[in-house]
């Protein structure tokens, strides 16, 4: 069996082209904290996560500080073991934010891990149920200085030349009444077949005000509106899907099955959105994904296409994968050595083992915030 030798972090930085805002706050640069798992035989397994628009390093604090010493030694395949160990490591400080993201990308480099050890993708290690390809939807939508409605359905109109049969917009920063504008042109531009979400990031307090937008928006038939109150406020959301015809989506920023189960037992949303490089990596993923297909409830997961592409391809109640095709937004796509291939809405599903592809260390090197020779930092006992 593989033990894990070493373990390697490191926290990049990288610079937006253009500040770009949604909803809540505007962005212009991204943390990403990247770990890198070896094993005795040489094969390494990676994972990686958005570690927020500053502090990064607080993911790569808790790699070094928590969570290494609890996987050096120890058998790679050992996942569930290892998966509580840490975690009951990290009682204390963790179970949410920086310290859960640690524990999840260290699981999803574990699973890369074995994945590659047995030559196998990762979607077809972990059962496989897609055959080549899984549906995407197109992500974007977001607010630039000078981008009007006009702007904003030319861009929607783009990814639907592009084969894509969903696409999504912001909605949430803006009066109702400059939202509707924004929808009614998006709705416009795409034509009535194509499915149309909305993503309000967390915009809404209380259930009025949401409504008041929803109410402008449901002429235009929307998919979903995601996250439209703060992620630990499930009794709103299970108030808002009462009230409205719009689907409810949520789940990119809760951790931990138990959240989950909250959201599912409430009624608070019908789609599933949790990433497996936030919620408690690829392990809690699934265990929250099972749990929702008994609930009758759909997972279309955030982010990271790269890596949600496998969990999509592997189950049975995941629908979408959230892709974007330029890295103006998802800007990771900069620290990654190839790209997904996609085709009238859909990805291909990668064939190398693993995840399929690695880091593109030249771009580690210049957008790690180490200030030393080298970009990482490796662990050992």
């Amino acid at each position: 069996m593989p033990k894990i030798t070493s373990i390697s972090v490191c926290t990049a930085r990288i610079p937006l082209d253009h500040v770009t805002a949604f909803a809540t706050r505007s962005v212009s640069a991204r943390d990403y904290g990247l770990v890198k798992v070896r094993s005795n035989d040489g094969i390494e397994g990676i994972g990686f996560c958005y570690a927020g628009s500053s502090a990064g390093t607080l993911v790569e604090k808790a790699i070094e500080d928590l969570l290494a010493e609890k996987l050096i030694g120890q058998e790679s395949t050992r996942t569930e073991g290892l998966w509580q160990e840490m975690f009951q490591e990290s009682l204390l400080q963790g179970r949410a934010g920086a310290v859960m993201r640690a524990i999840s990308i260290l699981d999803n480099a574990l699973w890369d891990l074995n994945a590659r050890s047995v030559k196998l993708p990762l979607h077809r290690y972990l059962g496989g149920y897609a055959v080549d390809a899984v549906p995407a939807y197109a992500s974007g939508g977001y607010y630039l200085e000078g981008k009007t409605p006009k702007k904003l359905g030319v861009e929607m109109a783009g990814y639907v030349k592009m084969g894509f049969k969903a696409v999504k917009m912001k909605v949430g920063r803006l009066s109702p009444a400059e939202e509707e504008a924004r929808v009614r042109a998006a709705r416009e531009a795409i034509g009535s077949e194509i499915l149309l979400a909305l993503d309000a990031n967390n915009a809404w307090r209380d259930l009025p005000t949401a409504l008041e937008h929803l109410k402008r928006y449901e002429k235009y038939d929307p998919y979903w509106i995601e996250e439209p109150f703060g992620p630990d406020d499930i009794d709103s959301h299970a108030r808002l899907a009462r009230a409205t015809r719009i689907t409810v989506a949520t789940g990119e920023i809760g951790v931990g099955r138990w959240h989950f189960k909250e959201l599912m037992e409430k009624g608070a949303a019908a789609i599933l959105q949790h990433d497996a490089a936030v919620c408690g990596g690829i392990t809690e993923w699934r265990r929250i994904a099972a749990t929702a297909a008994s609930y009758g409830v759909t997972v279309c997961p955030h982010w990271f296409h790269d890596l949600h592409v496998h969990l999509v391809a592997s189950t049975p109640n995941a629908r979408m994968v959230e892709f974007f095709t330029d890295d103006q937004v998802l800007n990771f796509r900069r620290l990654v050595d190839r790209q997904l291939d996609f085709k009238d809405g859909m990805l291909r599903l990668p064939l190398r083992p693993g995840l399929g592809f690695d880091f593109d260390e030249k771009a580690v090197a210049r957008y790690s915030l180490s200030g030393k020779t080298s970009p990482w930092r490796e662990i050992r006992k």
